[in-house]
Formats: structure tokens, sequence, C-alpha cells
């Protein structure tokens, strides 16, 4: 019998047990840092935008200029000229004349404001009348709205998005401080397994965790080595673990991790170091095994794909977000379910699902899959979970759908 911990226990486990990995900061070009977590702080070093700017095609003036106009009564203004795109506006406004600017061009000194086009009037003699009074600030970016010397644009420990490429494009930087990605090693064990692109013979099935683990790590910003699969004998199985583990940050092995003969996972995790479980109260995935040696997870997943992925999202991406230093978010949905599902286990019970939207509700229809039949998990949308002290959801019952 497994003594098993709890679902939170083994997420506490995981923020006690290992530290983030030091000395991982790596310079990438900014196109390819997309996804990767910023390393340092990213401060600005000069200002954005470097020149006062309209934001819309018309004429900068001065908002005192044009107090009390109307349709019926117009400020009438000389154009004392016009900026072209990407040329500067060296010069000041004369006082009670305007000029035009386009979008995004540069607005001479003195202007505080721009009006639309729209909202005047050329009247073909070097003049034009402004029908809508301006106010200072109005349809203006001044210098350094965006950003000025020494401030903080980017914290470290951000996953960079296309946004902040952006935003690191605005400041000049072309090579951006990341963490390098916590390398894990994949191993499948077992006799009955073969590749993906082999044709299983009498009891023998394709290995399915390893493309479907590294799919799911790779996705989730780390580095993933395939050390195959691995027939069912121990000694093998031990220098395969072990040669991983020197080259990586953590050794994940699916297969072997319940208590029958062959199965050698316990055995040669805790040889390797310690052994802090052996078993999770969670259905599917009881049988799911956590060491370490020095600061390097060792984890032996079920063999069932189904129990294996649920473990690897509920606990495996946890500890790779705790090895980068960063915290793991999780985006939920509420929904309602379409149908009743019982669970009375003893066990926290995850449960696969699918999605739709029906009358302006959010339904989510439960998947109901054995652990071993990955095929009826490829459309779900994600997951919800059942507490282990209930004894069922009934239909129409809201649940947190984590979107897989």
């Amino acid at each position: 019998m497994l003594e098993v911990k709890t679902p939170e226990e083994v997420l506490e486990l995981i923020q006690t047990a290992f530290v983030p990995v030091k000395g991982r900061t790596e310079l990438v070009p900014l196109t390819e840092s997309v996804g990767r977590v910023l390393a340092e702080d990213i401060t600005a070093e000069e200002y954005v935008p470097d020149f006062d700017r309209s934001t819309v095609d018309g004429y900068a003036l001065r908002a005192a200029d044009t107090f009390g106009c109307s349709d019926a009564i117009p400020a009438i203004l000389p154009v004392a000229g016009q900026v072209l795109m990407g040329e500067g506006a060296a010069f000041e406004l004369p006082r009670g004349a305007c000029v035009y600017v386009p979008t995004g061009g540069a607005v001479p000194k003195g202007a505080d404001c721009a009006v639309m086009l729209e909202y005047t009037e050329d009247y073909g003699d070097g003049t034009i009348g402004v029908m809508k009074p301006g106010a200072p600030g109005m349809n203006m970016i001044f210098r350094g709205d965006d950003v000025y010397p020494g401030k903080l644009v980017l914290r470290a420990g951000r996953v960079l998005n296309a946004q902040d490429i952006g935003a690191l494009a605005a400041i000049g930087r072309v090579e951006v401080p990341v963490e390098r990605k916590i390398r894990v090693g994949i191993i499948s064990t077992g006799d009955e397994l073969v590749t993906p692109d082999q044709t299983p013979g009498p009891g023998q099935v394709r290995d399915v965790n390893s493309p479907m683990l590294t799919a799911l790590l790779n996705a989730h910003g780390a580095q993933t080595v395939s050390y195959g699969i691995v027939i069912d004998d121990e000694a093998l199985l031990r220098a395969t673990v072990q040669r991983a583990a020197e080259a990586c940050d953590a050794v994940i092995l699916s297969g072997g991790s319940s208590v029958g003969v062959k199965d050698a996972a316990c055995r040669i995790i805790e040889s390797m170091g310690e052994l802090l479980l052996h078993g999770i109260a969670i259905k599917p995935g009881k049988p799911t095994i956590l060491g370490k040696t020095g600061n390097k997870p060792l984890v032996g997943l079920p063999g069932h794909p189904v129990a294996a992925f649920f473990v690897a999202r509920l606990f495996v991406l946890p500890l790779l977000a705790r090895l980068a230093g960063r915290e793991q978010r999780a985006l939920t949905v509420t929904a309602e379910l379409t149908e009743s599902v019982g669970a009375n286990h003893g066990r926290t019970q995850v449960n696969g699902c699918t999605l739709s939207r029906v009358d302006g509700k959010l339904l989510a229809a439960p998947i109901r899959s054995k652990s071993g039949l990955i095929t009826q998990l490829a459309g779900a949308a994600g997951y919800f979970v059942i507490e282990r002290d209930c004894e069922g959801l009934p239909k129409g019952a809201q649940v947190q759908v984590y979107i897989a």
C-alpha cells in the first residue's frame, strides 16, 4: 500500500524541497526572446518618444488661441507651415498661428494641443478656421510620455510576450537577458513500448508519453532531451537515469512507478538521493514518485498516458516553474456541468472536459475516460477537479475549468 500525500501537500513539498536553479542567464536576440523568462529588470536609457508628437492628422496650435470658438464663430489662425513625417520640428510656433502635422508627426515648441482636420476649414488664403476649441494636451503625446531614462520598463521574472517585445524594441534593446530554459530529460520505460513510427506487435503499444510530455513541457518554456525507451532492465534504467541527471536540471521517467515486481523506478530514485514521496491521493495518477539528487528533481510518472498527462499538468509544471524561479499561472473559466459526475474514491479526482456555449451559458461536458485511453482526451478544452471529500457533482454544478 502506498503512503500517499494530498495534492496540496505535494505542491507545498515542491516549494520547500527545491530552490531556483542559479547561473542561468543568457543573451538572446530580441525576436527570439518571446516566451522566455526575463533575467534582469529592464530600465529605459532614453526618452520614448524623444519629441512631442500628434496623435491625429490636423493642426498643432496653442489651445488658448481657440477658446470659445464654434461652428458659428471659428477661430481664424494663419498656417505657419507644416511638419512632414520623419522630420523634426526645429522651430517655435508663432503665437496665434498653427502648423499642419500628420498623425505621429513632430509638434513644434510652443504648441500644446492638436486639433483634428475634421474640425477645421481651409480658407485657401493661408488661414484656417477652427470650429472646436482645443484643450492643453489634447491629441498629443509629449516627450517621455511612454518612458524616460531610469524608468522601469519590465521586471525580472516576467514571461515575455509580443507586447513586451514591442516595448523592448522601442527602447533599442536588440538582445535580451533571459533565464536559460530548464533542461528536462524524458525517459519512457517498459518492454511493451515501441516508438510511434513502429507498428506494434502482439502485446505492444506505441510510446505516447515521451512525445506528449515533450510537447507539454516545451510549450511551457522547458528544453526537453529524449532518452528514448528503456526496457524493463533495472541496471540499464539506472544508468540512463544517472546519465540524464548529470546532463539535465530534472529527469522525468514514465512507467515503472507502481509497486509491481518490475517497477524499479522507486528503488532507482531512492538510491540516487532522497525519496520525497511515493503516491499522491489523486485519481488518476496515484503511483507518482518524487525524489531528488542534489537540487535536481527525479519524477516517476504513471505509465498510463491520461494519468501521466494530469500529473504533469498539476505537479510537474509547478515544479519546473519553481526551478525557473517564477510563478506558474493557470488560465481558468467557470462553466456549468452538463451531467453529473461521481467521485467517491477518497482521492482528489481530475476530469477532462469539453467546453461549449449555449444560450449564453458556458457548459462543461465531462469526458468519460480510463487512464490508458489518451485519444479520448485529445479534444479536451481543459479539466476540472473534484475534491477528495466530495462524493461527486450534480448536473448544473459550477466548476472551475483549467484550460489545457
